[in-house]
């Protein structure tokens, strides 16, 4: 039986890139990314790796100078030094040319990398920061990836050892252009394919033994409080853990659980009837036992004597063991409605192989298999190594529920980028150990919303589950508000699936990559981009006492910042403390953002292109976005069968926000459709000034001022999706303003202080004079510096 799961490669470098000597090679794949092998055979590998999949990158231009001392080599970005010897610190060595540093920026062969890291195997047992693997950017303008150790990828589609005592690394030179690095570590190794649309929405998970029934009454449960769901995460107990201690543990199981679950098929079909995607839990590592359903006829298969009960052992080295794994153990469950599988492997990284991690080969195979019949695949595990990114979901692991691990969280997930690693799923909420602390949890959800995907997850305790109803009021309303608000997001957030693999530009971006000179970019190592037109600055501490808010600090790049929960206007170019209540964390929207949303946020409605839209539109510049959609579960996106919407908007003599026809295969989407455009940042007179129409005759539409929001709203109905569509209102009111007494007001209120201290402060405010006269009197008033702080916040957000 052979396994014949084939990735496309091209491994081949062009020889004009190759440089050789009898015992090394030296490839320029580009101006600043090279290749380094070394060989006392002089045989150098030329097939594709675990890492590594495309060689052949254009012609490279560069200089080549050799003398008796060895070569030199130059492109635009780097010069190489070289004697032509076995590696060697004082024979090999690669500086980046420009301003980067005035020493730090050359690489001597063997020296340590200090880089911006990348991610990790693992955050099991993690209660706050762990080291990181290596990723492709540096502030010194360089960092090395060594391939010498990953497993030879054969045209069969399976893996072979590297051979022993060879060098093959990866120098990346490429200054602070991080963008272009990353670009070029996605064609070395791959792109990161697209998920599903239902992967983006909310996940439930929970280590528990349900039953049919109790999981389906808290499927409904919380559809009855209009909290969505849209993928089903059935941990270990799904199937039998109970079984004769000859057998195992009864960790490792294949065989459903019929107490609990009497009819699977019918129970995924009830899953699917809700609109949720199911996945079921593995342990891989025990095999499989004679008590398993499947285990006679995969013995068979495998020549194991099943007569004397011996078990079928795991092996991943085995090529035949991993096409009877897959098609004894999964397909059939598959047939029965499982969608994709949690791979949940634990065991380290040896098998008979020396240097095959079986998490690699599940990983690479199970991702290869799910795809099967041009389904888009998906799988969820945990990371294997750079090229893991091919295999989305990642599991981080099992997190414990403490502040700390909150507050490692959000640099951990954005600094992946560095190595390509986009889509990690964490166990939002914590899954084990640690305390119960409701404003973690809340906050912990809040960071969910913007994170790469979105699961609650859980410890069996039964003190432990992360139902927003279990908690406090305030939390359950914060929790409950932050997972329909990511529903909200599902078309913004699968145009950046798109764009991720497009593109090359992972969801959650540290700061860096748009302000690689700016040194506050390194130093607010939790903020991230959160695709193109949002800045997040997560809550990673308790609220201040008395105060009822916590304090974040947050750099703002140039320009307006709009929060998209408070609706207040920031003017960037600063550093600033920030405090928030429990309802939100700062959230800020550049200024020119267009946002699409939708209200179409039930499980069963996530899965579809929707037939309307909630579109936000964020004055004080000009923007553009392209709404992207395409049939959501196949891939058939990878030959450009989708749909482009393009909006654009203007500040000039008048405001113009303009839809423009779709364009592409429009089956795939509604024929008409409903906007409400809300337009942030102006005032109740544009409502009355808005026009709509198609370029030429005007469009019925209604216009409004939503005082909630802040915003002006236009509404048009049965929108044909063909046909443009134009907003305008006159300028003269595009101006920022704060509600900065109100907001004021607010934040006294709920804070739990002295009476007359609020007054005092009140009266202050109230007081009619100038922003700075107020600044003034309340820093002479000996507040508490928190309290200053918040209302510092209010009174100097526009400058």
């Amino acid at each position: 039986m052979e396994l014949n799961y084939k990735v496309e490669t091209r491994p081949a470098a062009l020889p004009a890139n190759i440089i050789a000597g009898k015992k090394y090679r030296i490839t320029m794949l580009t101006d600043g990314l090279v290749r380094l092998e070394y060989s006392e055979d002089g045989i150098f590998e030329d097939r594709a790796t675990q890492m590594v999949l495309f060689r052949d990158f254009p012609e490279t231009s560069y200089r080549l100078l050799r003398s008796e001392d060895g070569i030199e080599i130059h492109t635009s970005r780097i010069q190489l030094v070289y004697d032509e010897k076995e590696f060697s610190s004082h024979g090999l060595s690669i500086q980046v040319k420009g301003n980067l540093s005035a020493y730090h920026s050359i690489w001597h062969y063997g020296e340590e990398v200090h880089d911006l890291g990348g991610t990790a195997r693992t955050l099991d047992m993690a209660d706050g920061e762990i080291p990181l693997d290596h990723g492709v950017v540096s502030r010194f303008g360089y960092s090395v990836l060594d391939d010498g150790r990953s497993q030879i990828l054969m045209e069969n589609g399976w893996v072979l050892p590297r051979k022993k005592g060879v060098q093959d690394l990866y120098f990346w030179g490429y200054g602070l252009d991080y963008k272009e690095a990353l670009g070029d570590f996605y064609l070395l190794t791959g792109r990161t394919p697209m998920l599903p649309r239902y992967a983006l929405g909310n996940w439930w998970s929970r280590f528990y033994a349900y039953s049919e029934e109790s999981y389906l009454k808290l499927m409904d449960q919380f559809e009855e409080r209009k909290i969505p769901l849209t993928v089903a995460v059935i941990d270990m107990d799904w199937h039998v853990t109970d079984v004769d201690p000859k057998y195992g543990s009864g960790w490792t199981g294949y065989t459903w659980n019929r107490e609990l679950f009497p009819d699977p098929p019918e129970f995924l079909k009830k899953l699917h009837e809700r609109g949720l995607h199911v996945t079921l839990n593995v342990h891989p590592a025990e095999g499989v036992k004679a008590h398993e359903e499947m285990y006679v006829e995969m013995a068979k298969a495998l020549g194991v004597d099943y007569e004397n009960e011996d078990p079928v052992n795991f092996d991943a080295a085995s090529p035949e063991f991993m096409a009877a794994y897959f098609k004894y153990l999964h397909h059939p469950l598959e047939e029965d409605g499982v969608d994709f599988w949690w791979i949940d492997w634990q065991q380290g990284g040896n098998c008979k192989v020396e240097g095959l991690d079986p998490l690699w080969v599940l990983n690479h195979f199970h991702y290869l298999d799910n795809g099967r019949g041009g389904k888009r695949a998906m799988t969820f595990s945990r990371y294997a190594g750079p090229g893991s990114h091919r295999y989305p979901v990642g599991f981080s692991g099992d997190t414990l529920i403490t502040w700390e691990s909150l507050k490692f969280q959000p640099y951990f997930t954005a600094t992946a980028s560095n190595v390509g690693y986009g889509w990690w799923s964490h166990d939002i909420g914590g899954h084990m150990m640690g305390y119960k602390n409701d404003e973690l949890t809340a906050r912990w959800v809040q960071l969910g919303t913007f994170s790469p995907i979105l699961r609650l997850h859980s410890s069996r305790s039964e003190f432990n589950g992360k139902e927003p109803w279990r908690f406090k009021k305030e939390a359950e309303l914060a929790m409950s508000e932050a997972l329909r608000m990511r529903h909200r997001m599902i078309p913004y957030l699968y145009t950046m699936n798109y764009r991720s693999y497009a593109q090359g530009l992972p969801i959650v971006l540290p700061m860096y990559y748009e302000y690689p000179e700016e040194r506050n970019a390194y130093e607010v190592r939790n903020q991230f981009f959160f695709g193109t037109e949002l800045l997040v600055a997560p809550v990673t501490d308790p609220r201040i006492q008395d105060l009822n808010v916590a304090k974040v600090t947050v750099w703002l790049p140039e320009g307006l910042w709009h929060d998209i929960y408070t609706g207040v206007v920031y003017r960037g170019g600063r550093c600033m403390e920030m405090y928030r209540t429990l309802e939100s964390i700062p959230v800020l929207a550049k200024a020119g953002a267009i946002i699409p949303f939708t209200e179409e946020i039930k499980g069963i409605q996530a899965s579809k292109n929707p037939e309307s839209f909630a579109i936000h539109v964020y004055s004080g510049g000009d923007g553009c976005f392209e709404l992207y959609e395409d049939d959501n579960e196949s891939r058939e996106y990878e030959k450009g069968d989708c749909v482009k919407t393009r909006m654009t908007y203007e500040e000039q003599e008048e405001i113009v926000f303009t839809i423009y026809p779709a364009e592409g295969n429009l089956a795939l989407i509604p024929e008409k459709r409903t906007y409400h455009v809300y337009f942030h940042g102006f005032g109740k007179e544009m409502a009355e000034e808005l026009m709509v129409s198609d370029g030429t005759e005007s469009i019925p539409a209604k216009a409004f001022y939503e005082e909630e929001r802040g915003a002006v709203v236009a509404e048009v109905s049965d929108a044909d999706v063909g046909k443009l569509l134009v907003f305008k209102a006159a300028n003269r009111r595009c101006k920022p303003e704060n509600t900065t007494l109100k907001n004021c007001f607010g934040f006294l209120n709920q804070a739990e202080i002295d009476f007359m201290c609020k007054d005092a402060v009140y009266e202050v405010l109230n007081s009619g004079k100038s922003t700075s006269m107020v600044i003034s009197q309340l820093s002479a008033m000996d507040l508490n510096k928190d309290l200053f702080g918040a209302l510092l916040e209010q009174l100097t957000a526009l400058g």
